[in-house]
């Protein structure tokens, strides 16, 4: 009886020693989903429209080029980062950003009306809203606009600018003597449907215009009265300040050395030496 006695008095107290180490060991390990300790950032990965030429684009080569990228490479280049270039659907920008499939939005990005859902960097453009229509069509104002059929990108500025119901009564009338107002994933698709005379006129941004202009000759005018006018600035999650903390330092610094004005310059063609507003 005595053997069997003791033999349960091990077993227990085994167990005991097994919780107890147990025990010592779930103190230390972090909870579920807690980081005990922050990693240092490696990569960038940029959001961003593929479709948004000069900003964000694919070229000839198939490679994605832009104004924006060319920012955003040279701030990963100084900062030892590896620039990951990620094409979204722009109208899924937002579930892209806040899943952390990407880590800011950076492409011709609107802040005006905007500042309360993401942290901004500093403005970097002042943009136009503009009309882009056929050469030949006879619109001028914003009136010859009326019965017209107007296409726009889905979830953009432009949308935005003509749907907004907050003090922009002069915007809501315009639209509302539309014909028809008309979305698409992408300006190059409404382009496409302006030359094709599907669609009457296309609301834009500027830069976005301009490159078109560039790119097709003669074919289609930009109308002089613009719809609006904002900034455009980098994207980043709400909590996330010492990530935009970081890019926009070295901004300022590329600003400084000239190397900004330098990537301004390979746009020149697109009037963004005219629109740039970092450090003015």
């Amino acid at each position: 009886m005595k053997k069997y006695l003791a033999l349960i008095l091990a077993m227990v107290m085994s167990v005991s020693v097994l919780a107890g180490c147990g025990s010592s060991a779930g103190e230390n390990e972090a909870a579920p989903g807690e980081d005990t300790a922050k990693e240092e950032r490696t990569k960038l990965t940029v959001g961003f429209d593929a479709e948004y030429p000069p900003y964000g684009f694919r070229n000839e080569a198939g490679e994605y080029v832009g104004f924006d990228l060319d920012l955003a490479a040279e701030v990963c280049k100084r900062r030892g980062w590896e620039l990951v270039k990620q094409p979204i659907d722009w109208d899924a920008k937002d579930m892209e950003l806040n899943s952390g499939s990407i880590d800011c939005i950076w492409n011709g990005f609107t802040m005006t009306g905007r500042e309360a859902n993401y942290t901004f960097s500093d403005p970097y453009v002042d943009n136009s809203i503009v009309f882009v229509v056929k050469a030949d069509s006879g619109i001028k104002t914003k009136a010859d606009l009326a019965g017209k059929v107007v296409m726009t990108q889905a979830d953009s500025s432009a949308l935005a600018a003509l749907t907004n119901e907050e003090d922009n009564e002069e915007n809501l009338a315009l639209a509302e003597s539309f014909a028809s107002l008309e979305q698409t994933a992408d300006y190059n698709s409404a382009f496409m449907n302006l030359e094709a005379g599907s669609i009457d006129a296309i609301a834009v941004d500027i830069g976005v215009a301009q490159y078109q202009l560039t790119s097709r000759g003669d074919t289609f005018v930009m109308m002089e009265e613009p719809l609006s006018k904002e900034q455009y600035a980098i994207g980043f999650r709400l909590d996330d300040t010492e990530l935009r903390d970081q890019v926009q330092e070295t901004l300022n610094e590329m600003l400084e050395d000239g190397t900004f004005d330098t990537i301004v310059a390979n746009y020149k063609d697109y009037n963004l030496d005219q629109m740039v507003c970092l450090g003015k």
